[in-house]
């Protein structure tokens, strides 16, 4: 199979599919692994170690989505739908639920596209994992840093000093993202509390944070009461595959001191909050009701190479099955990726998508042959 890896376009977005490591895998198993140009560079991976690796250096973009199957890591953006086609595989993150134009691009053109982000064994969501857990450090260092008054904060250090209390923190949702933000934010000081509604989760919280964080269960009358006191407010709530609840009401946010920070990771999925509109590394904040909103669609694009080297070590397995066994046989052998199958031949076949835009929904059936739909 020819495997393309295009150069990303998203604004300040350094990250690459593929590694020349995992490069080299897929080449020694016969397949044909096409590198658009300084596609890795922003990650430190020259041209010279893809060819190395076996890999194939093509000039444009153009030859990459020439490719059977395209393995990315954001999604198409506008000046990348032309690329998009029938008989096309295309792995990346896709975030449909907050993306109605790419969601109906997908569909007219036929493509076949798996979203890593739903891709899902039992609760874990495997090829999503790796950028929730740098996305939920990273929402720590970048809010205590956006506290700062040169940065239009409030002025308060986030571990505080002797003598001064240390700043308090806010972490919506107990999932991946937000227990890592929440061991960042607790381990340079911070006063932590992390809302929830799955008790077993918080139980889990609890053993493994011990007195570092606290839980709360996760109710409006809960976040009301705690919401004044929050110097850093932290959004990690996630529903697979669907748009993020919208837990902060615009009114909400007048309770608390005006400097204090915002960071939604849920943004990619539409954010959870009313005031929540995506932003880039170029301009990454804007105060919204005195609250300062830091809210980049990609954020582990800031930490390049630490996170392609943990999408590839996540995504490369299930690539090689796809790349060696074909769509349908992929999809038989590994049924996690039923669920990561959001377009398939003109047809929607992610439910969870269809009702975010009110759009017909075709249930995705595998047959013991051919897929049918």
């Amino acid at each position: 199979m020819k495997i393309g890896i295009p150069k990303e376009v998203k604004v300040k977005e350094n990250r690459v599919a593929c590694t020349p490591g995992g490069a080299r895998m897929l080449t020694r198993v016969g397949h044909e692994v096409l590198v658009e140009t300084d596609a890795g560079l922003g990650s430190g991976f020259p041209d010279d170690q893809y060819e190395r690796a076996g890999a194939t250096i093509v000039p444009t973009a153009e030859d990459a989505w020439g490719a059977d199957m395209v393995v990315k890591v954001k999604e198409p953006i506008r000046s990348e739908y032309g690329f998009l086609r029938e008989g096309l595989l295309l792995f990346t993150y896709l975030h449909l639920a907050a993306d109605k134009p790419l969601t109906e691009r997908l569909i007219e053109s036929k493509t076949r596209a798996i979203a890593y982000e739903t891709v899902q064994t039992g609760r874990r969501l495997p090829l999503l994992e790796p950028m929730s857990e740098i996305a939920g450090r990273m929402s720590t260092l970048v809010g205590a840093y956006y506290l700062s008054k040169a940065q239009g904060g409030k002025g308060v250090l986030l571990g505080g000093v002797p003598g001064v209390l240390p700043g308090n923190v806010l972490v919506l949702g107990g999932g991946t993202a937000g227990i890592n933000a929440g061991r960042v934010a607790a381990g340079i000081g911070g006063e932590v509390t992390i809302l929830e509604v799955d008790i077993e989760k918080m139980r889990f919280l609890d053993i493994t944070l011990h007195s570092a964080a606290h839980t709360l269960y996760s109710n409006e009358q809960n976040l009301m009461e705690i919401l004044p006191s929050i110097d850093l407010l932290i959004g990690a709530v996630l529903v697979p595959g669907a748009a993020a609840p919208k837990l902060i009401r615009r009114e909400m946010l007048h309770v608390m001191k005006p400097g204090s920070v915002f960071v939604d990771i849920a943004v990619d999925q539409g954010g959870c909050a009313e005031t929540t509109r995506a932003t880039t590394h170029e301009e990454p904040t804007y105060v919204e009701e005195d609250i300062v909103h830091y809210c980049v669609a990609n954020m582990p694009g800031a930490y390049a190479r630490t996170s392609t080297q943990a999408l590839t070590n996540a995504t490369l397995p299930y690539a090689l099955k796809i790349a060696n066994l074909g769509f349908e046989a992929a999809l038989r052998q590994m049924p996690e990726l039923i669920l990561g199958a959001n377009t398939v031949d003109g047809k929607l076949v992610h439910e969870a998508v269809a009702e975010a835009h009110g759009l017909p929904f075709t249930p995705l059936r595998i047959e013991a042959s051919p897929l049918d739909l």
